[in-house]
């Protein structure tokens, strides 16, 4: 009998499996499932002790692939849709690790705004750490956060709201979402750091994941469809795909051209102003050359 190409959990829709090979399996991870530690218990949606359960019940996804371990090599917010890249053995997640941990995974996502951008492209360095007000959120840190950076460009724009492609570099905790949101143009439905629009869902979906894979040394471009997503947000299927990645990227992406930014806003970051709508705390710049840089993420992406 062959391989079912989904996930099957209890208590949810069957899950597809975008790209699977000797090492690692990629899903399409839907609304709703939080990847914490399987010991934390205080939700019925965790991801990763769900799936344990379900390898240790014997299910016929699981088995038919001969499946004893298989762990989330970075992490999707609980809202976040799209590419959730998972090892299926400990050697494979060590390896598979360090290409997000050297910055060797080419990621993309697609997010849904409340704005129009004032640029096509832009790019955001804006450093990030915990907000001590707020246990579980971020915010800017100029002063001791950790260096983040995200490549933005502009897809549509379409009754106020805008679709953009997002390139993260690094992978701080919630780093689209909250370099957004400091420019001007929140996500719709990001309770957390925009609470603007009447979407019941946040627009964010992780729609493409590319490396070299390090045991066969070819090249691996896994995509999710998008189409459903669009349509949600009310942008038309067939929506310009994200750009392809620069030339010399794959396995190693070229590093990006980028001009000195302009001076940041040095104006404390829990600052109460209000912006309008797509007019960002700083003003973004357009790089040269989109692409990508070395990460130091520990494997454990969070937005």
């Amino acid at each position: 009998m062959a391989k079912p190409n989904h996930i099957e959990l209890p208590g949810c829709d069957p899950m597809p499996i975008l790209y699977e090979d000797r090492a690692v399996i990629a899903i399409d991870k839907p609304r709703g499932w939080m990847l914490v530690p399987h010991s934390w218990q205080r939700t019925q949606r965790n991801l990763m002790a769900a799936m344990e359960s379900s390898l240790r019940a014997g299910d016929f996804w699981a088995t038919s692939r001969g499946l004893k371990f298989l762990k989330n090599v970075h992490r999707l917010d609980a809202e976040t849709t799209g590419i959730l890249l998972f090892a299926k053995s400990y050697g494979s997640l060590e390896v598979i690790s360090e290409l997000f941990e050297t910055r060797k995974m080419t990621k993309t996502y697609l997010a849904v705004v409340v704005g129009i951008p004032q640029q096509k492209e832009w790019h955001c360095q804006l450093p990030l750490g915990p907000d001590a007000k707020r246990i579980g959120r971020q915010r800017v840190d100029t002063h001791a956060g950790k260096p983040a950076e995200t490549y933005f460009r502009l897809l549509e724009t379409r009754g106020g709201q805008s679709l953009v492609e997002c390139r993260p570099i690094t992978g701080r905790t919630h780093q689209i979402r909250i370099h957004l949101a400091e420019s001007g143009l929140p996500i719709v439905g990001d309770e957390l750091y925009g609470r603007i629009g009447n979407a019941l869902s946040m627009g964010l979906r992780a729609v493409r994941l590319e490396f070299m894979n390090p045991f066969t040394r070819r090249p691996v471009d896994i995509r999710a469809p998008q189409d459903w997503f669009l349509k949600e947000f009310g942008f038309a299927p067939g929506t310009p795909a994200p750009a392809p990645a620069a030339a010399g990227s794959g396995n190693s992406p070229a590093k990006p051209v980028v001009t000195e930014p302009k001076p940041v806003d040095k104006r404390p970051a829990t600052s109460t102003s209000v912006r309008p709508p797509g007019k960002p705390r700083f003003q973004p710049h357009a790089p040269k050359r989109p692409g990508f840089d070395r990460e130091s993420t520990k494997g454990r992406d969070r937005r």
